[in-house]
């Protein structure tokens, strides 16, 4: 197997996301569960992001999500977070939280609605242009919930139309990213509701399109890999949303589930080249941490992203390869699972301390006393979250 010292320069080149979102309270659709602390501000979800980055070295950037981390001067938002270290990232669009999309947004039979969900997208690429950010990301709620509720092909029609208008918005350094769910809030028929309708809408939209993976955003059993290696394949895979479920979109941390799918999926990241700078790929979180503190929880999934990337990094392609030729099914499996059981934690250990940062990353982080900080300092407002 190959050994550690010859791949972690490679880890240099891992850069997660973390969304802002992750930092403000949340919950589920019977309750929202606030904790002292809780940013009230972008400001404040920024200076906690920050924190993770200062202890792992892992998540230089944070995703804004629009309206919720709306300000009147981005510029100076971005000047802010790069004095904390960090810079704003990925920007994603909200088309399921205002009355008028009830019946569906980039898809609505309505005009007015349509032309509203599209200017919403045009002004994230106005703000994108303030933050330099690269990915617009779109997720939408929209579908039907009963057989004959609507035209199922006016929606796609309809879809395909709003995508246009959006794209050809596009500045020369940005990028229209597309996210597929399989069901959630609509359960009959979700109009984006897998990979193979987001590539199609992507492809037709042109070079600058590319499609979301969302781990949590499958049915059980789904082979997530094999949709990573097809959309890398075909030069359309921009970027992941992290996260774990045990039945549906749990949002819960990546690799609290199964850190062996982890594992699958980063070696198919690895082997396709989506380390690179230039591969396009972009690592993000997309994670509510609901009983758990925020900042831990994302510290510990930005650690278990490393993780499960070292040992994909390890894993001894040259024999698989052989194996694979020889047609040795169980030698192949042997080289696949020696990598996924190898213990690289003091190896990663060594590897942040050689970088000034703490080896444990989760212990430096609570014995800072941030926690208790913010939670005296942070009194009165009103706490970023969602809910009823």
């Amino acid at each position: 197997m190959t050994d550690f010292d010859q791949v972690a320069p490679a880890l240099d080149a891992l850069a997660i996301e973390v969304p802002s979102w992750a930092y403000g309270n949340s919950g589920t659709r019977f309750r929202v569960w606030g904790a002292a602390g809780t940013p009230r501000t972008i400001e404040e979800k920024i200076a906690d992001a920050a924190q993770v980055h200062s202890h792992t070295g892992l998540a230089p950037k944070v995703a804004l999500h629009i309206p919720w981390d709306a300000v009147d001067d981005y510029t100076a938002l971005s000047s802010y977070a790069a004095d904390l270290g960090v810079a704003l990232g990925t920007v994603n669009s909200n088309t399921f939280q205002n009355e008028s999309y009830k019946f569906g947004s980039l898809t609505s039979a309505d005009e007015r609605v349509r032309k509203q969900a599209v200017q919403h997208h045009v002004d994230c690429l106005e703000i994108m242009t303030a933050t330099g950010s690269r990915d617009l990301k779109i997720w939408l709620a929209d579908g039907a919930n009963y057989p004959g509720q609507n035209d199922l092909r006016q929606r796609q029609d309809t879809l395909a139309t709003s995508l246009r208008e959006i794209y050809d918005q596009l500045g020369d350094d940005q990028r229209l990213v597309l996210e597929y769910k399989f069901f959630e809030p609509a359960f009959y028929a979700t109009d984006v509701p897998d990979w193979g309708t987001a590539y199609a809408h992507v492809l037709a939209l042109g070079e600058k399109a590319f499609v979301c993976l969302d781990t949590g955003h499958h049915a059980p059993g789904t082979n997530i890999e094999q949709i990573v290696t097809s959309l890398m394949r075909l030069g359309k895979l921009g970027s992941f949303d992290f996260n774990s479920r045990f039945y549906a979109d749990d949002d819960l941390i990546v690799g609290a589930a199964d850190p062996f799918q982890l594992y699958r999926i980063m070696v198919e990241v690895v082997g396709g080249g989506g380390l690179a700078p230039d591969s396009g790929v972009a690592l993000m979180l997309d994670q509510c941490h609901n009983i758990e503190d925020k900042i831990p929880g994302q510290i510990r999934s930005v650690l278990n992203v490393q993780e499960m990337t070292a040992k994909a990094l390890l894993l001894d392609r040259d024999a698989l390869t052989r194996a694979r030729l020889a047609n040795d099914v169980l030698g192949a499996n042997q080289v696949f699972m020696d990598a996924f059981t190898t213990d690289v934690r003091a190896d990663l250990a060594g590897w942040r301390e050689n970088r000034g940062l703490p080896g444990d990353p989760m212990t430096a982080f609570t014995a800072s006393g941030y926690l208790d900080r913010i939670a005296a300092d942070r009194v009165g407002g009103t706490q970023a979250g969602w809910g009823p």
